[in-house]
């Protein structure tokens, strides 16, 4: 299993993996363009190279250059990550998450946002 599917990312490797997932494939320049505060073109390579040893994206060359893919599917990453949140932070029970969530105290959620998800949970 990947450190993407344990929800063991760095911030950085978070964001490259959010652009891949959006773009549906990028080289190292689209991915360079679309980071916030972005590192050299040569550190992003070396990112793209250390995501595809830990089996998060594999890429495929045309012509010159390499174009990166998700190696995990996004569904299936999001349900990792949430699993690893939950056990991490709420003690492995999704309903303290859900409880969470629904606290009108600790949230800036709108009255319909949480009737929304009150209706979501029934």
């Amino acid at each position: 299993m990947s450190r993407l599917e344990n929800g063991q990312m760095s911030r950085r490797e978070r964001q490259i993996m959010d652009i891949i997932y959006r773009l549906g494939k990028a080289s190292a320049k689209d991915v360079e363009k679309n980071l916030p505060d972005p590192p050299s073109y040569s550190a992003v390579r070396a990112l793209l190279v250390t995501l595809e040893k830990k089996e998060m994206v594999k890429h495929e060359k045309e012509s010159r250059r390499y174009i990166y893919k998700p190696a995990v599917a996004e569904k299936k990453a999001r349900k990792s990550a949430l699993t690893n949140l939950i056990s991490t932070f709420f003690e492995g029970k999704p309903q303290n998450l859900v409880a969470a969530l629904l606290d009108e105290k600790d949230q800036d959620l709108s009255k319909e946002e949480i009737d929304e998800i009150r209706k979501m949970v029934k």
